[in-house]
């Protein structure tokens, strides 16, 4: 059963939906990546200075890690609330949590001031980021999903995908700022707590914006099907995550499948490679973060254009692109870093989320096409946050630690590479969704609009 489609929105709507989604992940991965690189600089002298400085550094690491666990329950929580109370409120919520605990944390007393209460608590708000971000992604992602028009999905929920890179870009070039204007003494004193107290700023314009957009339109022709039925029939519905267990559990796999090369290529790309630029090859960190961040800005531009070649190829193509590449240019990709020139390593990092972003770009659209509308906040965000916790969260110390046993990248290329062959099989499983009608409300009632899909099994399943 499905409502009748939706009239489209105007452009200049769906650019301010756009907007509201694009600045909402932006505020929230400059929140995220913002923890990352404090918690290599300062942390572990501010938070945890009783420990060697080694153990001081792995023990603000491991604060970091603490927000790849909690974002499995955000997903949970948010998904089930956002398919029940709609995507707008939750989006609003995670992006209040998120950003009230960055600005939190630079007000946070260290330990000379409170002792062991400082890591604690800074444990504690570490924990809401990860929480609300787990939240974030798939809601942003199907505002713009289900606001757009299905000829040009692939390309407008491909944005919010840019708020990866942008966060990242915001991020790191505010400490670059900051370490440049400031001495190290003060940096370490006070300047840090700039970045987390900008934030409040951010979040104030990024509110200001997301409460100006309309709730989706799909979801609200869904929620009025439900109330329909419920008071003809007294039928109820089932939870989301119980119904997308149910009817979506495939889905769901997939999803997590998807994710593994991307995530993992990701972190690889971008976090290990300090790691192995300044260690094995030798060369500056300066330099290693000067190219990733030039890499992350190729990134945001060709994001778009993969979301818009999804559109023409289908999504299937578009990501299998992304992990077959992936996978084939690690050895490359370690060899061009080998060779200790900024060029080079520009060169190998560039293409590496160049060709990243070819999965990253047509996830948006392809997560949100898998699930029926009633289900699908849960059904994308579990999806895509549990394999986080698997693929993004250990990826950096995986490489490390290769690097650390064998002294050689070879070990580290076949560990994404495994990664991608892994996403190849679940995406070879997978159908394609490029045609598939988002207005559909129950499981598996696609068959009209989706040629991959089974008419007789879609009905059976729907009667």
């Amino acid at each position: 059963m499905s409502s009748p489609a939706s009239a489209p929105p105007t452009p200049s709507n769906l650019k301010r939906i756009v907007a509201a989604s694009l600045i909402g992940t932006t505020i929230e991965w400059y929140d995220f990546f913002l923890y990352g690189s404090a918690a290599a600089l300062v942390f572990n002298k501010l938070f945890f200075p009783e420990s060697d400085p080694l153990v001081g550094t792995l023990l603000s690491f491991l604060t970091y890690a603490v927000g790849f666990a909690a974002r499995p329950l955000g997903a949970l929580v948010f998904g089930h609330y956002g398919d029940r109370l709609g995507r707008k409120k939750l989006l609003v919520l995670s992006l209040l949590m998120m950003g009230g605990a960055t600005f939190a944390i630079g007000l946070l007393p260290t330990h000379a001031t409170i002792g062991t209460a400082a890591p604690v608590l800074l444990t504690v708000l570490r924990l809401v980021q990860g929480f609300a971000l787990g939240g974030e992604w798939g809601g942003a992602v199907l505002l713009v999903s289900e606001h757009g028009d299905a000829g040009r999905r692939g390309f407008w929920a491909s944005w919010p995908q840019t708020g990866a890179p942008a966060g990242q870009l915001l991020a790191t070039g505010v400490l670059s700022a900051l370490t440049a204007l400031l001495s190290d003494a003060a940096f370490t004193s006070w300047g840090w707590r700039i970045p987390f107290l900008l934030s409040g700023v951010l979040v104030i314009v990024g509110l200001w914006i997301r409460l100006s957009v309309d709730e989706s339109p799909v979801f609200k022709a869904a929620l009025a099907q439900a109330e329909q039925r419920k008071a003809a029939a007294g039928q109820v519905e089932k939870m989301p995550l119980v119904a997308v267990l149910r009817h979506h559990w495939r889905d769901v796999l997939v999803a997590m499948g998807a994710r593994m090369a991307e995530n993992i290529s990701y972190y690889v790309i971008t976090a290990f490679i300090l790691v192995y630029a300044t260690t094995a090859v030798e060369m500056s960190k300066q330099t290693a973060l000067n190219a990733v961040l030039i890499a992350s800005a190729v990134h945001f531009a060709v994001i778009p254009l993969w979301g818009a070649l999804s559109d023409r190829l289908g999504r299937r193509p578009v990501y299998l692109i992304g992990a077959i590449g992936v996978g084939a240019w690690m050895f490359p990709f370690f060899a061009l870093i080998d060779q200790g020139s900024f060029g080079s390593l520009l060169l190998a990092v560039t293409v590496g989320l160049v060709l990243h972003g070819a999965m990253y770009a047509p996830q948006a659209a392809f997560f949100s096409e898998m699930f029926a509308t009633r289900m699908r906040y849960s059904g994308a965000s579990i999806g895509a946050q549990f394999s986080s916790v698997a693929a993004g969260a250990p990826a950096p110390l995986i490489a490390t630690a290769l690097l650390a046993d064998y002294g050689s990248s070879t070990p580290i290329a076949l560990y994404v590479i495994a990664a991608a062959l892994l996403t190849v099989v679940a995406i070879a499983c997978a159908r394609e969704t490029r045609h598939r009608n988002l207005n559909d409300v129950e499981p598996g009632s696609d068959g009209a609009t989706d040629p991959a899909s089974s008419p007789a099994a879609d009905a059976a399943r729907t009667a």
